[in-house]
């Protein structure tokens, strides 16, 4: 029976044809000592060497060249075309481990690559393992510090409902300044929960929106009428044009939308004595869909700052329109309409204040 050695650093490669091989009847060895390749397979006395070509410590030509010095057995070279294939085979195990560096993935690719690397393999999947432990426990205290926000903000509902509930049952015994001053703390506070809880929320896997058809200028007024302390407060008036429309969207994500907006109106006013908030609605034929328009006359936004005013955490420059804001109330409108598919606009007016556009898709 003939006798043949597999030269091969791949071990999945070299088991391969060693199956092969010993299922076609021929007696096979593979050698896995290639620092002292020559005087190995001279040991066995092979009729027939597979010889690869990229191998650890030495070339594969210069054994081969060694081996026909010596006259031992027949070399079969193997052709570049399976060279290919092993490097294929190591890149794609090199991609596996850097996704998931464990011992397994760390023992097959130190299988697949050179003697010489190896020991850096280990060093890199050391340091590998180690920033996956550092990033999973960072994942948790982030995961931890939502829950307790989401458990602090429906915990901070209780005190608001209880002052509600003083607040409409305990008028006469209050001064009308009082009530309306505490009506408006109430509506700020509230306002400020749900803009933390809306946070909180925006990596969520599922969102409990619920799609409806709503009208435009209903949920307008509605708005209002859950603003209308800060609104007055401000002294300002409110009008409304006499169309509406229909559209289909998720009425909770809409309200805090139209809520931020408000709050934002209020928020800068400014010094003007006759505040004004407009709501407006137009339905464009031609692009198939409608735009609600809110205008207001409050302070005007820098033009530098005009690119800016949804990214997360941005105030704008000291004094401007937006160094009083926290950086988040326009940035989770942004958020909140992109997932109910509504673009949103900011620009100056002309006479002064801004206007926010809400363009929906025509359904």
């Amino acid at each position: 029976m003939a006798k043949i050695v597999v030269v091969e650093d791949d071990v999945y490669m070299r088991e391969e044809l060693l199956n092969l091989l010993e299922k076609s009847g021929y007696d096979t060895i593979g050698l896995s000592d290639f620092e002292n390749a020559v005087s190995e397979i001279a040991a066995y006395f092979p009729d027939l060497i597979l010889l690869d070509i990229n191998l650890p410590f030495r070339s594969g030509f210069e054994i081969c060249k060694e081996l026909k010095a010596k006259q031992i057995g027949t070399v079969l070279a193997i052709p570049l075309a399976i060279s290919i294939r092993k490097r294929n085979k190591a890149d794609a195990i090199f991609r596996r481990f850097l996704l998931e560096p464990d011992d397994t993935n760390e023992y097959l690719l130190c299988e697949a690559v050179p003697a010489v690397i190896r020991p850096l393999i280990c060093e890199l999947g050391k340091h590998l393992r180690t920033q996956q432990e550092y990033i999973n426990e960072q994942k948790i205290t982030v995961t931890d510090y939502e829950h307790y926000v989401e458990n602090w903000v429906h915990e901070i509902k209780k005190p608001l409902s209880l002052m509600t509930l003083l607040l409409d049952n305990r008028k006469d015994e209050m001064s009308p300044l009082v009530h309306t001053r505490m009506l408006y703390v109430r509506d700020h506070t509230r306002q400020d929960i749900e803009q933390i809880l809306y946070f909180s929320r925006l990596g969520a896997t599922h969102k409990d929106y619920s799609f409806e058809s709503l009208s435009i200028l209903g949920t307008c007024r509605e708005a209002v009428e859950d603003n209308l302390t800060l609104l007055e407060e401000a002294g300002f008036s409110i009008e409304y044009t006499e169309n509406d429309y229909q559209v289909i969207s998720d009425k909770k994500g809409l309200m805090f939308i139209l809520g931020q907006i408000i709050s934002n109106s209020v928020k800068y006013v400014g010094n003007n004595l006759a505040p004004r908030l407009i709501f407006s609605i137009a339905d464009s034929m031609n692009s198939e869909q409608i735009s609600l328009s809110i205008k207001d006359n409050g302070t005007s936004i820098p033009l530098s700052d005009l690119p800016f005013v949804f990214d997360k955490g941005f105030t704008g420059d000291t004094g401007s329109y937006l160094s009083r804001s926290t950086g988040m109330g326009l940035y989770l409108v942004q958020k909140m309409a992109t997932d109910l598919f509504i673009t949103v606009e900011l620009k100056n007016n002309s006479y002064g204040g801004t206007t926010v556009t809400l363009t929906f898709p025509k359904v």
